[in-house]
């Protein structure tokens, strides 16, 4: 809305604890921009007046600031891969939204490790392939969800793959796709890792649907990165100290499974679950309501009108699949919620939607998410290999 993106000049003095006159002055060094308003006023851009209002409050005590930072606060990394701005992300300056639905995951990791976007994705032709067998890995690690055995499998990838340890940003790329390939051919349980990964996904995963193709490779682009959640910070941390993109994506991938983070996405699955059993959407949110709980799958903080991933995932879905048992409940489960807690569905949501429409194994959701977030975590390894720094914030003592 209007009235969010703008405030008066009476409202931007009093954010700022400053005259109307060094309001003018600060419009005037280009600090905070204003365009003209009702009549003869003028508003100013809120944005501009948060930006320079955090500025203000980080100079004034820098400790606070770097403390809060951790717990989504102010920037702490320069990174050029991922913008959120109002209620849309970008990928190197890319509409996420628009790449989700024109190109494949391959084309979009291409941009994110590169730079560039080609209608052959380059980086992908000419790379060997791991020859390590999964078979029998995968039958001693059989007990393990897909995302835990991505983890546990990794390092023997790793063990076979001497040029990882080649730290340029092609030399990366390149392990980057030896790697998603790899993981790939784990999730779709197969030994050939040529050939695009939403079609190895959707042959192995939802065979007599090819039109699950462009859903999974959407699912996958729109998680591809979103700025540092925890596990990007842990994989920045890690790249930090010179480990190879496999110790990177290792380090991710533990992040992941963590209940606050991709373990959201099971929690909304079995939250779904529960609804369509009991027939009783609002019933069943009004019982978590009252029992103190989360309702999973929705509310994000980054964005208070929505999380644009989840309303492009359960798009899609609906447009694909619009007699879908799954989409209807979806829908009523979205509704209800709205109604309840004034919350949209986020990407948790729009993942377990699409797998449960899909009907995609169990694992799978958390598992696409995981594969995604690879291109992120990798694009960010390559970034910080090339600034040569090691992550090293300090503690705040607190004891005796």
């Amino acid at each position: 809305m209007v009235e969010d993106l703008y405030l008066t000049s009476r409202r931007a003095a009093e954010e700022l604890g400053i005259s109307a006159a060094t309001l003018y002055a600060y419009v005037s060094r280009g600090l905070i921009r204003s365009e003209a308003g009702n009549g003869r006023s003028r508003r100013y851009l809120a944005d501009d007046v948060r930006r320079l209002k955090e500025r203000k409050r980080q100079r004034q005590d820098p400790a606070r600031v770097a403390e809060g930072a951790l717990h989504w606060g102010v920037p702490v990394l320069a990174s050029g891969i991922t913008r959120i701005s109002g209620d849309r992300f970008y990928y190197r300056g890319r509409d996420a939204l628009s790449l989700a639905a024109e190109n494949t995951i391959e084309q979009v990791a291409s941009l994110i490790w590169t730079g560039y976007i080609s209608g052959e994705a380059d980086i992908f032709q000419g790379v060997s392939v791991l020859p390590a067998s999964l078979d029998s890995a995968r039958e001693a690690l059989r007990p393990l969800a897909l995302v835990g055995l991505f983890q546990a499998i990794l390092p023997l990838a790793a063990a076979g793959d001497a040029a990882s340890y080649d730290l340029r940003p092609l030399s990366v790329a390149r392990t980057g796709v030896r790697i998603l390939r790899f993981l790939t051919a784990v999730a779709a349980g197969g030994d050939a890792l040529e050939g695009r990964i939403s079609y190895k996904l959707q042959r192995a995963w939802a065979p007599l649907l090819p039109e699950a193709v462009a859903l999974l490779d959407a699912a996958l682009i729109l998680c591809a990165d979103h700025e540092l959640p925890v596990s990007t910070f842990a994989a920045r941390c890690v790249a930090s100290s010179g480990a190879t993109p496999y110790a990177v994506v290792t380090a991710g991938l533990a992040a992941v499974q963590g209940v606050k983070h991709g373990g959201a996405i099971e929690l909304t699955e079995t939250f779904l679950g529960e609804v369509e059993a009991s027939g009783d959407a609002r019933g069943v949110i009004a019982g978590r309501l009252r029992r103190g709980e989360r309702v999973p799958g929705f509310g994000h903080s980054l964005y208070p009108e929505g999380d644009p991933r989840g309303a492009a995932l359960l798009g899609l879905v609906g447009k694909v699949l619009p007699r879908s048992p799954s989409v209807g409940l979806s829908g009523k489960v979205a509704r209800e919620a709205h109604n309840l807690i004034g919350e949209r569905p986020t990407v948790d949501f729009g993942l377990a939607t699409l797998a449960r429409a899909l009907e995609l194994p169990s694992g799978s959701a958390v598992a696409l998410f995981a594969l995604g977030r690879t291109v992120g975590w990798i694009g960010h390894a390559i970034e910080q290999y090339e600034s040569d720094t090691m992550i090293r914030p300090r503690a705040r003592y607190v004891g005796y």
